[in-house]
């Protein structure tokens, strides 16, 4: 997801703006830029690419108390120069920097802003290019910019200033986060309180449909309606943890909401410059020397390891089975004659795997790891190493390593396919980038996620999941989510297996959450729904877009049929959240539970 960095104050901006960016990097971009104003007007420089780039860039001779930055991931046109921001109005008199996606950005253009030549491809330049217009007739920009964002329908985090106004900063928020610092004699701006600690531990907290003006000496919050609002800052703690959790009341909810910048992050390290898979050449041999593959995992990593083994089945052709690491060691079955053994593990640490691992390596059995801690033991130990890069993970019940797992593994599954000749209809960057903004769109409807976990999970005692194909396999992790922090009794079931024991747990009441994704077996599972409804359950069907039938209570976006899993286990993820929270549960610190499993 895009940063948002501005800075109105005594000192020069640029630095101040360009330290900011550097720390919203985690977040993933394509391409950043800044605007600065002083007596001479605006000067705005853009980069596709890097920070470093942008710093290079920055003509040092210009200085500037007032100024905004942005990095930029690419939403609507491709990832230029033009398309990066800030951009600026016809006349050049107002420059804006935004995060979210607008919906209605082609109504608005085609009702407000006929005739004027665009210069990029963004939602972005219609909203700066309405405040033109809408000022022109209002000869107001303060009204201006209020009647804009009013008019704008999606999420947005917009920071705006005016070439005629030197001691202003406007800004505006709904659904995508953004935060004011308060300092002496300045103020910034910031997407991300990290991105402005370095000047700043007091922050005003912005609520959806506000608007700021920001100066030098003072900040003041309005409704839409020009109404002001009084609200007194927070600190941000200095700590690490408080400063990795920053505003949100738990880690989960913030690692939830991160996994499309770690998607992101995900494409932005396993492609190279001539947009092709970057691997190391000696894992994709191993894939390909191999005869079978044994995924080795616990928990949730063992969850991915199923889905895992569809895309590599799938893709690449190669057999593959998935163990419960803490069985495999006790428990080891027949191996092929040319086994790859792939560890996953969030931290690297798992004691379970590093037991089978430490056997494989007896053996002379080459290993690859996937895990988030570079340098874990894991990572130390096996042959080779595919980072998750999915940024510390604090919460116990892991989110967004998991969906990184998936991703990471998706990657390997195409890239071993291509290595071995077989031809794909499938550009993994594409699609992945595709089920980022599907994430962004389902972290936006978290009130709608709320209500359901309060209606189906605040009181029970149980609930079931279900689900065919792949499908089974999310239900399985979302039973596993539940459970961890809710403390509900939770289980997830392949869908035709309830009529052989499990629908005699079924009581008036019991919450069914069904998992209808996959064209070819949609119908089998809406039938297997019908069953449950039939013996008193209160059924939940969460459905993709195309798929979707009346009554359905959840549709997340279309996505590819293999990439679904990344996309429908984030409303489990966060129905989980919600039922843990309204039962009164330690959302971050489930009881007997430990972030990393040390010990057997």
């Amino acid at each position: 997801m895009c940063g948002i960095v501005g800075y109105i104050g005594q000192e020069d901006t640029k630095e101040i703006l360009l330290n900011g960016l550097e720390k919203l990097e985690y977040r993933g971009y394509d391409s950043a830029g800044i605007a600065t104003l002083n007596n001479d007007g605006v000067q705005v420089t853009k980069v596709k690419g890097r920070i470093a780039s942008l710093r290079e860039a920055v003509d040092e001779n210009v200085k500037a108390t007032l100024g905004i930055g942005h990095t930029r991931w690419a939403t609507h046109g491709v990832p230029s120069k033009e398309n990066a921001h800030p951009h600026q109005s016809t006349s050049g008199r107002f420059t804006i920097v935004h995060n979210g996606v607008i919906e209605n950005y082609v109504d608005v253009r085609d009702e407000y802003l006929n005739g004027i030549e665009f210069k990029s491809e963004t939602d972005t330049e219609i909203i700066v290019q309405l405040i033109e217009v809408l000022n022109t007739e209002l000869n107001d920009v303060a009204s201006a910019f209020r009647k804009a964002v009013e008019l704008l329908t999606g999420s947005y985090a917009i920071a705006l200033i005016d070439r005629e106004n030197e001691d202003t900063i406007y800004v505006a928020k709904n659904k995508s986060p953004l935060l004011v610092g308060i300092g002496d004699d300045f103020n910034v701006v910031a997407s991300d309180s990290m991105a402005a600690l370095h000047v700043t531990d007091q922050f005003l907290e912005l609520m959806d449909k506000e608007t700021v003006i920001v100066r030098r000496d003072g900040v003041e919050i309005q409704k839409l309606d020009g109404t002001s609002v009084e609200r007194e800052p927070f600190m941000a703690e200095l700590d690490t943890t408080d400063i990795e959790k920053g505003t949100y009341p738990h880690f989960m909810l913030k690692e939830i909401d991160e996994q499309p910048f770690v998607i992101r992050k995900i494409i932005q390290e396993y492609q190279n410059e001539k947009d092709e898979i970057k691997l190391d050449p000696e894992i994709r041999e191993a894939m390909k020397a191999c005869d079978r593959i044994y995924i080795i995992a616990a928990g949730t990593s063992y969850h991915a390891g199923l889905l895992g083994k569809q895309f590599i089945e799938k893709l690449a052709n190669i057999p593959v089975e998935v163990h419960v690491a803490s069985e495999f060691s006790y428990n080891m079955p027949l191996l092929s004659e040319k086994p790859l053994f792939v560890y996953i593990s969030q931290s690297g640490e798992t004691a379970d795997s590093r037991s089978v691992l430490v056997q494989m390596k007896e053996l002379g059995h080459p290993a690859l790891t996937l895990t988030n801690v570079p340098g874990s033991t894991l990572s130390r130990e096996a042959d080779f190493t595919m980072h998750l890069h999915a940024g510390p993970e604090i919460a116990v019940a892991s989110t967004k390593a998991y969906t990184a797992q998936m991703a990471v593994l998706a990657i390997l599954a195409v890239d071993t396919a291509r290595a071995k000749g077989i031809k794909l209809d499938f550009d993994p960057m594409q699609e992945l980038g595709i089920v980022a903004s599907a994430m962004e769109a389902l972290t936006d409807q978290k009130e709608q996620l709320e209500e359901l976990a309060r209606n189906y999970l605040s009181t029970t005692r149980n609930c079931f999941f279900i689900g065919r194909g792949i499908d089974y396999y999310v239900g399985l992790e979302g039973s596993l989510k539940l459970k961890e922090i809710s403390y509900i009794q939770a289980e997830g079931f392949a869908g035709g297996e309830l009529k052989h024991g499990t629908i005699a747990l079924i009581e008036d009441g019991t919450p069914v959450i069904a998992l209808a994704t996959q064209e070819n077996v949609n119908y089998s599972i809406r039938g297997n729904v019908q069953e449950v409804e039939a013996r008193g359950a209160k059924s939940m069907i969460i459905s993709m877009k195309g798929l979707d039938k009346e009554g359905d209570a959840f549709v997340i976006p279309h996505v590819h049929d293999l990439m679904t899993p990344l996309v429908s286990v984030l409303p489990l993820q966060l129905i989980s959240y919600y039922a843990a929270l309204h039962r009164d549960c330690d959302v971050d610190k489930p009881r007997n539970l430990a972030k990393s499993v040390t010990v057997e």
